[in-house]
């Protein structure tokens, strides 16, 4: 019994000491190379694995995730001399655990040097302009280098963004003098713009109450001529009315004698220094007095 103690305690001594350590979980997203005495075995997966005790060994332990490098600012030259500072972020993704643990002894250190060496020669065949307005050309073509060169190394290069873009402390103030002076000439366009367009509004403004004034007046004078015509015509109308009742009724000579003296009579009171007047009327007016004497005779003798 005792025996079988001891034999059972050493047994799980065992356990603790040599099979627990060598039971590996790879986790979603990692991969483990494995070497055997040295050499390169195999590579692990997402799941539960058993390593041989001292004669297999992890080798290194790989992120399948897509990571981000971020490099220090890289001082490049441009085509017209200018110097600046870059730093640049690359977006890679190992592909090949093996080729990545064996491929490059410092990946990551390769990565930033070639970046800035890839960089300075883009950065040399460009002037400052283009180089502040180029960046996704440079960022293009610093991710296909790259991507190629890192190719042995099991590694994807997925993307290369210029980060900051830092001129000399001279070229960025001549820099920010001159968007100053585009804004204020962009300003003084726009300000003479409006002020045109406010110009043109005004005068199309009084073109259009001129036209309407002058449409009014004119539809004011077509009413009152309108208003004088239709009036004489009504007076012509009443004439020719009057006529001709005065027709139908056959009128004698002495009514019609009656009719001028009082027409006389009317015109005479008007404002006219000279009249002239008819034979007959002066006739008329003749018999009308002996008539208007005889008739006071008449009364006097009674």
């Amino acid at each position: 019994m005792p025996g079988f103690l001891i034999a059972l305690i050493i047994l799980i001594v065992i356990l603790v000491v040599i099979v627990i350590p060598n039971i590996c979980i790879v986790q979603q997203g990692r991969a483990f190379v494995i070497e055997f005495l040295g050499a390169y075995r195999t590579t692990w997966q997402m799941g539960l694995h058993f390593k041989i005790p001292f004669v297999e060994r992890i080798a290194r332990k790989v992120s399948l995730k897509e990571q981000v490098a971020d490099f220090p600012p890289q001082p490049v030259i441009t085509k017209d001399n200018v110097t600046m500072q870059i730093d640049t972020v690359v977006f890679f993704q190992i592909t090949d655990p093996k080729l990545y643990t064996y491929g490059n002894e410092q990946p990551m250190s390769a990565i930033e040097n070639l970046s800035a060496t890839t960089l300075r020669n883009i950065i040399g065949d460009l002037e400052l302009d283009q180089c502040l307005t180029s960046r996704d050309i440079i960022n293009s073509k610093m991710r296909i280098i790259l991507d190629e060169a890192t190719d042995p190394w099991g590694i994807k290069v997925n993307r290369v963004e210029l980060k900051n873009i830092l001129p000399p402390k001279e070229i960025q103030n001549a820099m920010e003098k001159q968007m100053k002076a585009e804004r204020e000439r962009r300003e003084a366009i726009l300000r003479a713009e409006g002020e045109k367009r406010a110009a043109i509004l005004e005068a199309e403004g009084e073109k259009e109450s001129a036209i309407l004034r002058a449409d009014a007046k004119k539809q004011q004078q077509i009413l009152e001529a309108e208003g004088r015509a239709a009036a004489i015509l009504e007076v012509q109308r009443a004439t020719a009315e009057g006529l001709k009742l005065l027709n139908e009724a056959a009128p004698t000579d002495a009514v019609l004698r009656l009719r001028s003296l009082e027409a006389f009579t009317a015109a005479a009171d008007g404002k006219a220094t000279k009249i002239i007047i008819p034979s007959e009327i002066q006739g008329l007016a003749a018999l009308a007095e002996g008539v208007i004497e005889t008739v006071k005779t008449d009364k006097a003798a009674e």
